[in-house]
């Protein structure tokens, strides 16, 4: 995509970032890096939940991360056939970045941030879906945050987030089957750290019924 199509939507937004309070400012800057880290303590809790339930929500909290890493990676392949250079260093006229702007040879098209954020959010609604409140906002605020702090052209996360969800999502369709399979594998197998990894999976109806009524 043009670059100068964006590139006055680009201005506007680093206007705005540099009227806001530090305080604003601050928060933007750390969560560009924090919202990696929510994704990854999200994925965390959804495989160790996923522990106690059935071999396809394993098999989904497993490959949350595991879709995400393709989303990066079709981002950087990506990346790397579009030799976009950065706004912060490229759009003239426009308010100086929140962040260092990246080196030259750090390409700006599309956003790995966005990318990873899209897919993840993606990968965890459909592994828990009462999540896409929670994972959809956090990956549009990630993406925006990459503007704001300009170091990213809008088009470069809407492509980011684009890419990053469907790429998570095919992934996710494509190796659901034999990553339930693999999980229902791992839990028969009997050895001491894959029954750690799995999980005991989720008790017999029976079982679960019998509880229910003890409650």
């Amino acid at each position: 995509m043009d670059s100068s199509v964006t590139a006055p939507l680009y201005r506007d937004i680093t206007d705005f970032a540099h009227d806001m309070p530090s305080w604003v400012q601050h928060l933007a800057e750390i969560w560009t890096e924090l919202g990696l880290l929510v994704f990854g303590v999200l994925f965390i809790t959804g495989w160790w939940r996923a522990r106690s339930q059935s071999d396809g929500a394993l098999a989904l909290a497993v490959l949350a991360p595991v879709a995400t890493a393709f989303g990066y990676v079709a981002s950087e392949v990506l990346k790397s056939v579009v030799d976009e250079e950065r706004p912060c260093r490229s759009v003239a006229g426009a308010a100086a970045s929140l962040v260092t702007c990246p080196p030259t040879g750090d390409w700006s098209f599309p956003s790995n941030h966005s990318a990873i954020a899209g897919a993840a959010a993606v990968a965890l609604a459909i592994a828990r879906p009462r999540l896409a409140w929670l994972t959809v906002p956090l990956a549009l605020l990630m993406a925006f945050s990459r503007v704001f702090v300009g170091v990213h052209y809008p088009h470069d996360v809407a492509v980011g987030l684009l890419l990053g969800a469907a790429v998570s999502a095919l992934v996710v369709a494509v190796l659901r089957r034999p990553a339930q399979s693999l999980a229902r594998t791992v839990r028969s197998s009997g050895a001491p750290v894959a029954a750690w990894a799995s999980g005991p999976g989720a008790p017999p109806v029976g079982r679960s019924r019998r509880r229910a009524r003890r409650r």
